[in-house]
């Protein structure tokens, strides 16, 4: 089976970009932005050369692996847009439950999960299992004229093949047990985008997608260490905020509310944060 857009998906107008190897699928979808697409298009491919994580990281796709984004043109502020980036978490986390058969047990460990959660959303952009990394999501914009800009979400998964040699445990769906292809896992994603999207609504639901969120989140209640700019931060992550900023609690009782920074659980915590 070839990549396929989900039939709701395709009744939204939303458009697919198909490809067997790219450099980066992010920089396609804001090419074709700078070109003059009106957005609502997917590119994808199960083959990445040169894809980015956060702050400029290399992301590696592997035949096989997932590698898809989605471009938006976007006439809204850039904030509020970029609260998009919790929406493909939880979009992901609804495919991979839609598409991993339930006789495949994730139980948490690591940063440890109580709710029943097999996939959990690691703050600000990465979904694991067992406590280890298996997708990551990046948010990129550029201008376009005054009053728009494009938005590219890239969604990098871990379907077949996971790194070894990274300084945080990986996974991957087939070192988990589950026998699912990249098609078949973007078809459940198209279609678990628009549900969320419907559920963001511009903006104007975000406190429903906040909670949604919260109720998938990794290492809530628990001790973190964050890493802001060259410091740490650590103590108890009690939330995110209105904003979908990171909420910590040190140690004196005093609230911190962190926009952008790496975070550590557990016995990471305790110790380093490096």
């Amino acid at each position: 089976m070839g990549f396929q857009l989900a039939p709701t998906a395709a009744a939204e107008g939303f458009r697919l970009e198909a490809h067997d190897s790219v450099g980066s699928t992010n920089a396609i979808a804001l090419e074709r932005a700078r070109a003059g697409d009106l957005g609502k298009l997917w590119v994808v491919s199960k083959k990445q050369e040169s894809g980015r994580g956060r702050r400029g990281r290399a992301w590696a796709t592997p035949e096989g692996n997932l590698a898809a984004t989605l471009l938006l043109i976007v006439d809204r502020d850039l904030k509020t847009a970029a609260t998009l980036g919790f929406v493909a978490g939880l979009a992901l986390s609804d495919a991979l439950e839609a598409v991993v058969p339930g006789r495949v047990a994730i139980a948490a460990d690591g940063a440890g999960d109580r709710r029943g959660n097999r996939f959990e959303l690691k703050w600000p952009n990465d979904v694991l299992a067992k406590g280890a990394k298996m997708a990551g999501i990046l948010l990129e914009s550029t201008m376009l004229d005054a009053d728009r800009f494009a938005l590219a979400i890239g969604i990098g998964v871990n379907v077949v093949a996971h790194p070894e040699d990274v300084p945080y445990p990986a996974t991957s769906l087939k070192a988990l047990g589950a026998d699912c292809a990249a098609e078949t896992l973007f078809l459940a994603l198209s279609d678990a985008w628009s549900e969320n999207m419907r559920l963001w609504n511009e903006g104007r639901g975000l406190e429903l997608i906040r909670q949604r969120w919260l109720a998938h989140a990794a290492g809530l209640g628990g001790q973190v260490a964050v890493r802001v700019e060259g410091n740490v931060v650590r103590g108890v992550f009690e939330t995110i905020d209105e904003d979908c900023r990171f909420v910590i609690r040190d140690d004196t009782g005093a609230v911190h509310k962190i926009a952008a920074g790496d975070v550590h659980f557990g016995a990471v915590a305790s110790a380093s944060a490096t």
